[in-house]
C-alpha cells in the first residue's frame, strides 16, 4: 500500500475540511495505507475527529493560522522536508489555495501532488481562490473537487485540465430512518453570518403563518411538484431589528424535547405548533435571538447550542425537514447526514455541491439563492404534508448511497492508480 499525506491550514479545527480529512484518513489508513495528517498551525480550539486514529498526526506552528515570520518560514521548511524524507513513495493531499504553494515546493518526486477544494465554483469566483487555483493547481497530478459541475466551471473557467471529482463521505450510514411526524425543522451548523439562519428563521415564521392560514387544506394538499420558485407573491419578509429578547433554550446534551415539538403532525397538516431547532453554536447567537423575536417566532425557535456528535441521531430521527439556509456551500454533508436517516432538505441553490446531493423536487426541494419567500413556501409545503416529507426522504436516502464512505474511499484509491499509470 502507498503513502498518503493530507495536508491542511489547520486539522482540527471543528470544520468541514477538517472532517472530512480525518474521516478519509481514518478509512485509507483502515485499509492499509500509511497515512500522515500534517496541520501547518495549531486550533485555536482543537477537536479529536477520530478516538484511536490510524493514521499520524503532525502540527507544524505551535500557533493559529497568521502570517509566518521568517524565522518560522525556515523552521516549517525543514520539519516539512524531514517529515516528507521518512514517509515512502505516495500522494500528497494539498487541501486548499492555501496550502498548495506553500507545500508543492517541498515535496519530493516520490510523492505525487494532488489539490483539493472543497468550496464551490461560486465562492472561488467572490474571493482569492480562483486566482489561486488557476495559478497553481494546473502544475498538480489532479486537481479534486466536490462535484461533477464545479469540476467542469474549474475545468472551463481556471482552464485546468486536470480535474477530477471526489465527494465528501458520509461518516457513518443508520439503519434507522425519522418517522417524518414531528413538528421540527432542523437547522445545523457554526451561528455564523455565512449560515444565514437568519433567512431560515424568516422563512420559518412566514412558513408557519402559511400554516396558520391554511391548516384546514386537506393531507396531501401540497402536490409532488410542491413549492414552485415562484409559489408566493413578490413582497418584504420579516427582517430583524436591534430589540433583543430572550429565546426559550433547550439542553444541549441531545436529549429529546418533550411537548409541542415531539406531537404528531395531525392528519390536516401543519400548524402552529412546528419549532425550528438550530443545532450548533457561535458568534450570531444573540442577533439571532432578537431575529426571532423580531419575526415574531421567539417561542418556536429552540436554540439547542453543540449537540456531541454522539446525539445527532436523535437528533435527525426526531426532524422531519432539515433547512440549509447558507449564502455558499462546497459539498454540505448536513444536508447527505439528514438525508441518511429519510429527512428531506429546503436549501438555496447555491452550488454544484449542494444540487449533488438535492434532486429538486425528488429528493429535496431548491429556490434560488436568497429568496427567502421562495425557501418559506417550500418549507410551508413540507411542513403541510407528512406524504410528500416522506416522498422525498424515501428517494434523498436512496440517492446519497453514493456518498457512504467505503464507496468514497474508492474513488480515492482509483484516483491514486489513474495518477500512477
Amino acid at each position: 500500500m502507498s503513502s498518503v499525506v493530507f495536508a491542511c491550514m489547520d486539522a482540527d479545527t471543528l470544520g468541514g475540511i477538517q472532517r472530512v480529512t480525518h474521516t478519509v484518513a481514518q478509512g485509507l489508513a483502515d485499509r492499509g495505507h500509511d497515512v500522515h495528517v500534517i496541520g501547518l498551525h495549531r486550533a485555536e480550539i482543537p477537536f479529536r475527529y477520530v478516538e484511536q486514529p490510524g493514521y499520524t498526526r503532525h502540527v507544524i506552528h505551535h500557533t493559529p493560522i497568521g502570517k509566518v515570520s521568517q524565522r518560522g518560514a525556515r523552521r516549517e521548511r525543514r520539519m516539512l522536508e524531514g517529515l516528507f524524507h521518512q514517509v515512502g513513495p505516495g500522494f500528497a493531499v494539498l487541501s486548499s489555495p492555501g496550502v498548495v504553494p506553500r507545500l508543492k515546493p517541498l515535496l519530493p518526486e516520490r510523492l505525487l501532488p494532488i489539490g483539493q477544494y472543497h468550496g464551490s465554483y461560486e465562492h472561488a469566483r467572490g474571493s482569492w481562490h480562483l486566482r489561486s487555483v488557476r495559478g497553481h493547481y494546473g502544475g498538480l497530478e489532479k486537481a479534486v473537487f466536490l462535484s461533477e459541475d464545479d469540476a467542469w466551471l474549474f475545468s472551463e473557467h481556471a482552464l485546468l485540465p486536470n480535474t477530477w471529482t471526489i465527494p465528501n463521505p458520509l461518516p457513518a450510514w443508520p439503519s434507522q430512518t425519522a418517522g417524518l411526524t414531528r413538528r421540527r425543522v432542523l437547522g445545523v451548523g457554526r451561528l455564523e453570518g455565512v449560515k444565514r439562519f437568519d433567512r431560515l428563521i424568516s422563512a420559518f415564521a412566514e412558513a408557519c403563518r402559511m400554516a396558520d392560514s391554511q391548516g384546514s387544506a386537506p393531507h396531501g394538499a401540497a402536490s409532488h411538484g410542491a413549492a414552485p420558485h415562484n409559489a408566493l407573491p413578490n413582497g418584504a419578509h420579516p427582517d430583524g431589528t436591534d430589540r433583543h429578547g430572550a429565546v426559550r433554550n433547550a439542553p444541549s446534551d441531545g436529549a429529546d424535547l418533550h411537548g409541542a415539538a415531539s406531537r404528531d403532525v395531525p392528519p390536516n397538516g401543519a400548524d402552529a405548533g412546528w419549532e425550528l431547532h438550530l443545532i450548533g453554536e457561535g458568534a450570531e447567537l444573540e442577533r439571532l435571538r432578537a431575529h426571532a423575536l423580531a419575526c415574531g417566532v421567539a417561542g418556536q425557535v429552540v436554540f439547542r447550542g453543540t449537540v456531541a456528535a454522539s446525539g445527532m441521531e436523535r437528533e435527525y430521527l426526531d426532524g422531519s425537514v432539515l433547512g440549509l439556509s447558507s449564502e455558499h456551500e462546497g459539498l454540505p454533508l448536513v444536508i447527505g447526514e439528514a438525508a441518511s436517516y429519510g429527512v428531506p432538505t429546503v436549501a438555496f441553490d447555491v452550488s454544484g455541491g449542494v444540487r449533488s446531493l438535492v434532486l429538486d423536487r425528488e429528493t429535496g426541494l431548491l429556490v434560488p439563492p436568497g429568496d427567502v419567500t421562495a425557501f418559506a413556501a417550500a418549507l410551508a409545503a413540507l411542513m403541510a404534508s407528512t406524504e410528500e416529507r416522506r416522498r422525498l426522504g424515501t428517494a434523498a436516502r436512496a440517492h446519497v448511497e453514493a456518498f457512504r464512505l467505503d464507496r468514497v474511499l474508492d474513488r480515492w484509491e482509483i484516483l491514486f492508480e489513474q495518477v500512477t499509470r
